[in-house]
């Protein structure tokens, strides 16, 4: 059994990169995984002030959720960063959580080993608009966590309006990479 934690950042419940880590949580369930789900947009994630204070604390300074869902980053076995893309790029929520991983950047070796998959909505229909946000996403994993294995990317293409993901290929593919993890 794993530990997978599902970071959805989508700013709608139930939009469309949401309803795609529904899915993958279904799948991880069902294949017998302990899986959590955080909604950023039911946290509170301030941005980081670049004090750096954290690295001598070993947490951050501001009192906000930040902390603790850094904590279930480091200890997941799996973890799944979901965003719609936004001008080309992941949305704010996202990067503020990323950007406060900062404070615990001297563990940032427990992400050995550790298995990400990304999931990108957009209402365009071509891959390549995403390109800007899955490298983003992809440097975090590789230059700050490095020995982190991408199992995968769920490209929720041509999803424009809430629900339109569900007859969409994603749909599915979502449920079979949680059950896959």
């Amino acid at each position: 059994m794993k530990k997978v934690l599902i970071i959805s950042a989508s700013p709608r419940k139930g939009g469309n990169s949401d309803t795609l880590c529904d899915q993958f949580a279904k799948g991880a369930s069902e294949a017998g995984h302990k899986v959590e789900k955080i909604r950023l947009a039911e946290k509170n994630v301030g941005f980081c002030s670049g004090c750096y204070a954290c690295q001598k604390l070993k947490k951050c300074v501001k009192n906000d959720d930040a902390n603790e869902i850094v904590e279930k980053m480091l200890s997941a076995d799996v973890i799944v960063l979901a965003t719609p893309v936004y001008f080309y790029s992941m949305d704010a929520q996202l990067k503020a959580l990323i950007d406060r991983t900062v404070s615990r950047w001297d563990d940032f070796d427990r992400f050995k080993g550790t298995e990400f998959w990304l999931v990108i909505t957009a209402a365009d229909d071509k891959r390549e608009m995403m390109s800007a946000t899955l490298e983003g996403l992809r440097g975090f994993m590789r230059d700050c966590m490095e020995g982190s294995i991408e199992r995968g990317v769920i490209y929720g293409t041509g999803a424009y309006e809430k629900g339109a993901i569900c007859n969409l290929p994603a749909f599915q593919e979502a449920y079979k990479a949680g059950k896959s993890c």
